[in-house]
This record gives structure tokens, sequence and C-alpha cells, in this order.
């Protein structure tokens, strides 16, 4: 079969497509706007691309198969191409649950932050306990150096995210995967484009609750209200509490490298890794649960706690010039940066730490964090604000509510020229974006590089 993906360069979609092609189909697909390190992952796979949109496409793949990521919409011209011809079609998630998760035990992770992280610890965790999962997750774990596989039967890791489906289909993407296992690992309101409040994504996340079975179990935060709320709507399977309750840790280091873990009150054993935060520590404990309930031992998963790599663009360290790490972060919800800085400091005490943000996801375009962006940001000695084009709001005000430690660049050579002026031997640079951003992070390195002759 040959499958084209519309969309296929999003971190879901390009998963899809390595998974199948690595189940025998033929691939190829389109998007917009394509950069590392998705891109990077498909051409090593061999799967053909194509920049932009044009209907042309159906005519040289010729494909048995569309499959529609919900980055498409309704007037595109090779959307209405495929309408127009019937060509059979379906959703990413869809595709995924018919032709990957069928017959598998799904762990599926879900929530507004942490997802891709403790997808990957939870797929490492079971690779190190000899189990070979597949899994779709959100990003590249540094362990596995790709972001999808389909392993080996029966276990299969899917970051479960509650975003839309596709154009078709309005239903939150995770509704699809009828996990046997489920993390709910927090909720926040989020997706303002898609979602009108908070109520709407807990009626979504309790559609997601009413497909585990009986036999399955949920492993939710036990410290999140909002959750809470979710499964007092009516939950059908066994809850596990993290953060407190049923899972608990008392820290060794304050920057949560190091822990002991307690299941019920129980000592487990000491965890000790690289991540820093205590999100991250909560993120270990749902992975943990969850493993324990595909039957890895604690022990054993503790142990693989400690040769967790981390993944891509989750506070990775990109390089470090005279004396200036420079870090990349998905971080685009000012939770996530609070958490992301909070980490961070953490870490490097007082060392200084410039914050670099580009507001770019589709709820921050629409200015309903901006009030909040300020308080996430406290942690840093200097923030550079970058005001792309296309941000539907000033960022001054934000920039006016951090004195003088914040400043806005309308340029991506002005945001490079303010990010390097604030720099000094042992300046930590966190650069947080949930897109590309123009390549700053090299640009900065070469920068700083050119300034060490």
């Amino acid at each position: 079969m040959h499958i084209h993906i519309l969309g296929i360069c999003g971190t879901f979609m390009a998963g899809v497509a390595l998974l199948a092609r690595a189940a025998g189909h033929s691939v190829s697909g389109c998007d917009a706007g394509v950069y590392p390190p998705m891109s990077t992952q498909l051409a090593e796979a061999g799967i053909a691309l194509r920049e932009g949109y044009d209907p042309g496409q159906i005519a040289e793949f010729r494909p048995d198969m569309i499959v529609v990521g919900n980055v498409m919409s309704r007037g595109r011209p090779i959307v209405e191409e495929m309408l127009n011809r019937d060509l059979p079609y379906t959703s990413g998630p869809a595709w995924l649950a018919d032709y990957v998760l069928r017959e598998r035990h799904v762990l599926a992770v879900a929530g507004t932050h942490g997802k891709t992280s403790t997808s990957s610890l939870l797929a490492w965790i079971l690779e190190h306990a000899g189990l070979e999962p597949g899994f779709l997750i959100g990003g590249i774990p540094a362990n596995f150096g790709v972001s999808a596989r389909l392993g080996r039967a029966p276990f299969f890791v899917v970051e479960a995210d509650e975003y839309d489906t596709a154009f078709f289909d309005k239903r939150s993407k995770f509704v699809h995967y009828r996990p046997r296992t489920l993390i709910l690992n927090n909720l926040e309101f989020d997706h303002a484009d898609i979602f009108p409040d908070l109520a709407a994504i807990q009626r979504q996340f309790h559609h997601l609750l009413r497909t585990v079975p009986g036999a399955g179990l949920v492993v939710a935060n036990g410290q999140d209200g909002n959750l809470a709320e979710v499964l007092a709507m009516g939950c059908w399977t066994p809850v596990e509490r993290f953060g407190t309750g049923d899972w608990e840790a008392r820290a060794i280091a304050p920057d949560g490298s190091a822990f002991e873990v307690y299941h019920q009150g129980s000592p487990q054993g000491r965890a000790q890794w690289t991540q820093l935060g205590q999100h991250n520590v909560h993120n270990a404990l749902a992975a943990l649960a969850a493993a324990r309930h595909a039957g890895v031992p604690v022990a054993t998963a503790l142990a693989a706690l400690a040769d967790f790599q981390g993944i891509k663009r989750r506070l990775e360290a990109r390089g470090t010039v005279n004396g200036v790490t420079v870090y990349d972060d998905f971080a685009h919800h000012p939770t996530a940066i609070a958490t992301t800085l909070a980490g961070l400091r953490a870490r490097v005490g007082d060392q200084p730490i410039v914050a670099v943000l580009e507001p770019r996801s589709n709820t921050m375009k629409l200015g309903v964090f901006k009030d909040s962006l300020a308080p996430a940001l406290a942690l840093a000695d200097a923030v550079v604000l970058y005001q792309a084009p296309d941000l539907g709001w000033d960022l001054g005000a934000v920039a006016a509510a951090l004195g003088p430690r914040g400043q806005v660049c309308h340029s991506l050579d002005d945001t490079l020229t303010a990010i390097h002026a604030r720099t000094q031997p042992g300046t930590q640079v966190l650069i947080m974006s949930n897109g590309g951003f123009g390549g700053i992070h090299e640009r900065l390195l070469q920068t700083l590089r050119a300034t060490d002759r």
C-alpha cells in the first residue's frame, strides 16, 4: 500500500510515517515549514517529502490511502482534490489505531505537560527490561534516536495528545487509542484555538477514561485538582496516584537528580539520573507505576532511570562556548516555562540565566497567557522576547512587567544581538520555542565561537 501523509512533519504525523514505513508500506508526504529534527528522520527513512500542498502530488504518488493531519483544513487545494475525487482517506490517530494498536497492550500518556518526557521514560524502562516496546512519541528520545518504532508485541507506548484529530473528526486524538494503562500527568487550560474553556478539555479527558478497561490501570497525578474532577465524573478502572498517595518521592538532591521512591509507604529504592526538576520526578513516578502494571519490577525500572538520556528539545544542551551554555527547550505554556526554569535554576545555582522565548503556539498567538508570562519567567536574570510578525498581540507589556530584565526584539538578528550582549562566562542561555526559531541556537553558538577567536 502506498500512503501519502498530509502534514507529515508534525511530531505525531512523522511518527505515523515511520511506523507505516516500518510496517512495509511505501510512504510519501507533504508539509509547509519543514525543519529538523522530524524532516531529518523522514529523509533518513527514505520517505519522499514535498514542500507545500500542491494537489499535483496526488497524481504524482497515486496513493492507496491518504492520511490527513490535523493541520489540514477545508479549502486547501490538496484537500479539495482528495474530496472531489472521492479518494480513500483517514486521520493519523485512526490509522494508528487500525493498523498498529489493535491487539497491543497500549500504555498511553496524557496531560497538559510532560507527555513527551514521560512517554520516552516509560518506553526506555520497558526497553531496559528487555520488552522491546513499540512507541510513538512527540519528540526524539536520545536513548532511541527516533520518535516511533513498531517494536515487538505486546507493548506499545503512545503520547496521547488532547488536540483534535482532523478537520472531519473533532474529537481529541487520544480517544482512538483505547489504552490498557493510562497515565494522567496533569491538566490545565490550553489549546484555546479549539477548546473554549477547561471544562471542555475535561470532557475529552473523561471520554478517554471511558475507554480504559476495568482490568487496566489509571495512573493519575494525586496533586492535580482538575484531574480529580475528571475522575469524579466516573471511573471504572483501578487508580493509582503519584505525588501523593500510592507513589511518592523524597528528595535527596534539591535539583531532582536523586530521590527515594516509596510505594504505599514502603521504600522501593533510590533513583539517580541526569534529569532536572520536581516535574521530572513526578514524570518518573508515573512511569514507574505504569511500567509496574506492564510487569516490570520497580528495582528494574529504577535502574533504567540512571541510563535515561532525555529527549531532544527538552532542556537539551546544544553546546558550550567560552563558558556560555546554550539550551533548547520546547516549553510554550507558562507552567512549562516556569518548571523548566526552576529545574535549571536548581542545577546552576547563582549562575546567570538568560531566558529567550518565542511565543508561537496557537494559544500563545491568541494572547490567552499574556498575563502569566512575566511571572513564569521570574527565575531568569534576563529575558529576551521575540515578537514574531504573526503574533497577534504586543509583548511590550510582558517586558514592562519584567522591568530592566525584559527586552522585546522584532527580528531574529536583533534577538541574536540582544542575547549575545547579555552573555558572559558562566551564563546559561535557555531558548524556548515549539518551532525551529530560525535556527537561532546554532547561530548563537557560531557567534560565540567567532567572538572567542
